[in-house]
Formats: C-alpha cells, sequence, structure tokens
C-alpha cells in the first residue's frame, strides 16, 4: 500500500514476502473484489457476498478451522455461554456474524469461534518504507496454517457508506474482521499477532470486559478515524482481547509507525525516522528489541544489503 504525498490518491499495492525473496504480487490471481454496504442491516450487509461462493463448501471449511483450531474447551464453553457472551459483543459485528450463520444454517457460538480462531492464528509479515521522495508505502503477507482453505475464503471488499467507499480491506468469508484495510487518502493499517501465552485464556476474560478483538478494531478505527494520528491513538489505546502488533502508514512523509500492543496499552511505539537512517520498519510476531527464535528469523532478510533496494524503495 502506497500513499504519495499529503494530496496524492492512496494507491493499494500488496507485497508478498516469501522466503529470503521478493516477488511481485501479479503472480497470485487477485481475489475476488465485492461490496458491501454500511447502510444494510448488519444481518444482511455479507448475504449478497456469499451468493458467490458455494455454501457446502463454507460449511466444510469452516468446520475443519474450527475443528483444528479451537480447543475442545473453549468450543464446550462458548456453546455454553454464547447467550450471555453476546451480550458483551460489540455491534454490529455480532450481528453481522449471525447474518452470515444464519444464511449457512451453522449455529452463532460456531461462527463467533470461527471469527476468534482467525484472531489466534495469524502469523504475519508486515513492513512500512519511506523513499528518497518521501512516498510511504505498507506491504504485509498472511500466513496461516489452514491456508488452504483460505485461499479459496479470500477476499478484497470495498465497505461503502452513502455511495461512497468508507474504506476497504482483505479478509475471508465469514470472518467479519480485517487484518489489512486502508481509509482512502488518509491510511493503512495491518495487523500481526503478537503471541505471549494463554491466549484462549485471557481471550475469554476480556471478552467479558467488553474488550475488542483486534481485527474488529481495524475495522472500526478504519470507519471513525479522520487521519494517520487519529488512528495511531485509537489502535494505541482501545482495550483489546489480545496483545497484537499494529503497522499503520499514512499519506505524508514519516508517517509510518508500528505499535506494539499489550491487551490494555501500547508496550511501546516505533516510528519510521528516516532522518536519521531508520527508513523502514519490520515486524513479524516478536518484539523489535528482543531477539527472534532461530527457527523464525524472517527480519534478518529485509537487513540483507541490498534486499529492499531490488524492490526501488529507497
Amino acid at each position: 500500500m502506497r500513499a504519495a504525498g499529503p494530496s496524492a490518491r492512496t494507491a493499494l499495492a500488496l507485497l508478498l514476502l516469501a522466503g529470503a525473496g521478493l516477488s511481485a504480487a501479479a503472480s497470485s490471481p487477485a481475489p475476488p473484489l465485492f461490496n458491501v454496504s454500511l447502510d444494510a442491516a448488519p444481518e444482511l450487509r455479507w448475504l449478497p457476498t456469499l451468493q458467490h461462493f458455494d455454501r457446502d463448501f463454507l460449511r466444510a471449511a469452516m468446520a475443519r478451522i474450527i475443528g483444528d483450531n479451537v480447543p475442545k474447551w473453549v468450543l464446550a464453553l462458548i456453546r455454553k455461554a454464547v447467550w450471555e457472551l453476546e451480550l458483551f459483543l460489540p455491534q454490529p459485528f455480532t450481528d453481522e456474524i449471525r447474518g452470515q450463520c444464519d444464511a449457512l444454517n451453522f449455529n452463532l457460538a460456531d461462527c463467533i469461534l470461527l471469527n476468534l480462531a482467525y484472531e489466534s492464528t495469524a502469523f504475519c509479515t508486515s513492513i512500512v518504507a519511506q523513499d528518497s521522495k518521501g512516498n510511504v508505502y505498507h506491504g504485509r503477507n498472511l500466513d496461516y496454517s489452514f491456508g488452504n482453505f483460505l485461499r479459496n475464503l479470500t477476499v478484497d471488499v470495498q465497505f461503502i457508506k452513502n455511495g461512497q467507499i468508507a474504506y476497504t480491506g482483505t479478509t475471508f468469508i465469514g470472518y467479519v474482521g480485517l487484518w489489512t484495510g486502508q481509509s482512502p487518502h488518509k491510511f493503512t493499517v495491518s495487523g500481526d499477532e503478537r503471541d505471549k501465552g494463554w491466549w484462549w485464556e485471557n481471550m475469554i476474560a476480556a471478552l467479558f470486559q467488553r474488550h475488542s478483538p483486534v481485527s474488529w478494531l481495524i475495522r472500526t478505527t478504519l470507519s471513525e478515524s479522520e487521519n494517520f494520528e487519529a488512528a495511531v491513538y485509537k489502535l494505541a489505546k482501545t482495550p483489546l482481547i489480545a496483545d497484537v502488533y499494529y503497522i499503520v502508514g499514512g499519506t505524508s512523509p514519516q508517517e509510518g509507525v508500528v505499535i506494539t500492543r499489550n491487551r490494555d496499552g501500547p508496550a511501546d511505539i516505533w516510528p519510521l525516522d528516516p532522518l536519521n537512517g531508520a527508513w523502514f520498519r519490520v515486524e513479524t510476531n516478536y518484539d523489535h528489541w528482543k531477539p527472534v527464535p532461530k527457527r523464525d528469523d524472517r527480519r534478518k532478510h529485509f537487513h540483507h544489503p541490498g534486499f529492499l533496494e531490488q524492490t526501488g524503495l529507497n
């Protein structure tokens, strides 16, 4: 995602960060593009999109993702407490989930758990960078253990309000959150998981405190924040159900930052500092000030001489 100057139109350009090389997004087919009307009732918003997918495949995929990623004790607990839990979940997201569940003949507890399963497994890499002309770029990938299903569930969405594009994002059928999004002419956001253990236990406790799921906050921020600074503040301060990394890019020079989040607030704010040579920031799934595990050192590729220069960013 690129923002070229304060008055320029923000353009979407997803970079695929794969192994030790950088490949163009054009090598993979683009996800289908759909409009979701925010003027429609939440229960009805996603139904036109669902009509383009095979219902039996969607049910099978959702059941497989839940079965492989949600602990059995969590499944039993949420199915038993779903009506109480529903009172604590923020709107309009719960009603959006309910509408899709009713259309697919799924129970509400399983659909909520499907959305939470995505929250717990986003092993990703994001980068925000500024070139020598002051243009800001934002790229990311998504790594999920159930990628074979997600290839057929991934969609690009334009969220429409009053006939205009309010914001855009990439998501999965059945999932109402966003891990990647853009508010036109304003800012871009991506999220990466920050795993500190005991995820499901902490998540359930935080839900009953009315904390926001991390991907739902991205949608709220895209909908409500008027500029880069407001987006950074909301993403840094809003209580969450889990720790996360938020990466934000703006439309003006030096508008790029990695926010390391605890559930109750920011643990660290790591901005671009191009005047002192820090023209890019890379976030994987580990705190940037700590060593990364040798088994998962994705950072090293970005610091290899000439690696990022081959993209033409600097």
